[in-house]
């Protein structure tokens, strides 16, 4: 993994560039019309337009594909384009999704309400549903499940195999967000997830500077063995010359090719090449930058756990966490530096704790290389209803800090005054 991080993706030849080079171009030359059509019949690989595809693009897609130990994947301009992109490629009006509850605000928003006026439903479980209950929520017409391994900000960790093996007993794929453990601590797809997205704006940037996301395929998942479900990938695309996705590109690309293709095209949410080297930086250090995440958030976590204002802390790294077991399972080193707690003041206390903040930066971000500290309920969250937030886990006294990599007493200093003032 240390290896990948540095070298997977791009290969430099003989006097090549040995940094990726940018390509900041937004189309690309050929001596003949033969030449180009090809490419828009994808019966050559190149490149005609930044928009569909980019050179730079891919190499950092490539890197982050060999990250997760899949077969293809593409950048998209941020981790929601991400979460829109992979659903939106397998659904379509009158299909139907099974969500976890406990998922990133923002990505609630997307699928209850926005996906909705697409005529897309959503059912959703909670992470500690049983195997009935889960079972349960799929209809005739569920076209995929969605979880994040670790959630924003509540920090429940999914069950990732009960999750695919109720995804794969009714033949549709399971997609996980993989956003806060990175591939660095968490590989979903060794664990039976079929599809891994991620913002990439988080800790693959690392450092605040670009706005990102990616999307990763297994390719695993048989989509003509259930091709009554995804007729987009099983049947000929009349809008991209009558080609069968999963016919021409296999288990493989199809995936990949089609979100491309179509969605890209149809919708344009790229990333430019310059966020894309940006984010690469942000990759070589990842496998360096995680464990200290890691170590500072388990350091503040056990400081919030004995402190008498704090209700209770959720890190699954504590042993009293109700995620702790299912968190050793499938990230062994460490989940992630975000630590959410509840203040027993509730709303007013968390607003009096916010207003002490020296160190921590109140920021609409999280997973930097600086501490960021955020309330939820009135930020990121601010557009769901009390039982909403209940229901995903994030109360109104809830506090979200992220542990940048700054020394961790300094942090629990900060902390400890901010406490004080309530």
């Amino acid at each position: 993994m240390d290896t990948k991080c540095v070298q997977a993706g791009y290969r430099p030849g003989n006097g090549e560039p040995r940094q990726i080079p940018i390509i900041q171009s937004t189309t690309f030359k050929y001596a003949t019309s033969e030449d180009m059509g090809k490419l828009f019949d994808l019966e050559a690989s190149g490149y005609f337009y930044s928009r569909l595809q980019n050179p730079t693009n891919d190499y950092v897609a490539a890197k982050i594909a060999e990250l997760e130990g899949g077969t293809a994947a593409m950048l998209t301009s941020s981790g929601q384009a991400a979460n829109f992109f992979a659903l939106f490629n397998i659904c379509e009006c009158g299909s139907h999704i099974v969500s976890s509850s406990s998922i990133y605000g923002g990505t609630f928003n997307l699928i209850s309400v926005t996906m909705a006026k697409m005529g897309i439903e959503t059912t959703f479980v909670s992470p500690d549903c049983t195997v009935e209950e889960l079972n349960a929520a799929f209809k005739e017409n569920t076209r995929a499940v969605f979880g994040e391994s670790i959630a924003n900000p509540a920090l429940t960790v999914l069950d990732i195999e009960k999750f695919a093996k109720a995804a794969h007993g009714h033949g549709v794929p399971l997609i996980v967000d993989n956003t806060f453990p990175t591939p660095v601590n968490c590989r979903p797809i060794e664990w039976g997830a079929d599809i891994v997205t991620h913002s990439t704006t988080k800790y693959m940037d690392g450092h605040g500077a670009a706005v990102g996301g990616a999307i990763v395929d297994a390719g695993k998942f048989d989509w003509m063995a259930h091709r009554d479900k995804f007729p987009g990938l099983c049947e000929p695309d009349e809008s991209y010359h009558g080609i069968t996705y999963a016919e021409k590109f296999g288990k493989e690309g199809a995936f990949i090719t089609k979100c491309t293709s179509q969605l890209m095209r149809d919708l344009g949410c790229m990333q430019s090449p310059q966020s894309a080297y940006i984010l690469n930086l942000g990759l070589e250090s990842l496998h360096v930058r995680m464990p200290r995440h890691v170590a500072n958030g388990q350091a503040v976590a056990e400081f919030l756990s004995r402190h008498p204002q704090v209700s209770y802390v959720n890190y699954p790294g504590l042993e009293e966490d109700k995620y702790y077991e299912t968190a050793k399972k499938y990230m062994p080193n460490g989940g992630c530096g975000v630590v959410s707690f509840e203040l027993k003041g509730g709303r007013a206390a968390a607003e009096t704790f916010m207003k002490h903040l020296k160190l921590a930066a109140i920021e609409t971000h999280v997973a930097d290389a600086r501490t960021c500290c955020l309330n939820p309920a009135t930020s990121t969250h601010r557009q769901m209803t009390e039982r909403q937030l209940a229901a995903a886990g994030v109360p109104a006294g809830l506090i979200r800090i992220s542990c940048g990599l700054e020394d961790k007493e300094d942090l629990i200093a900060d902390l400890s005054n901010a406490l004080a003032a309530i």
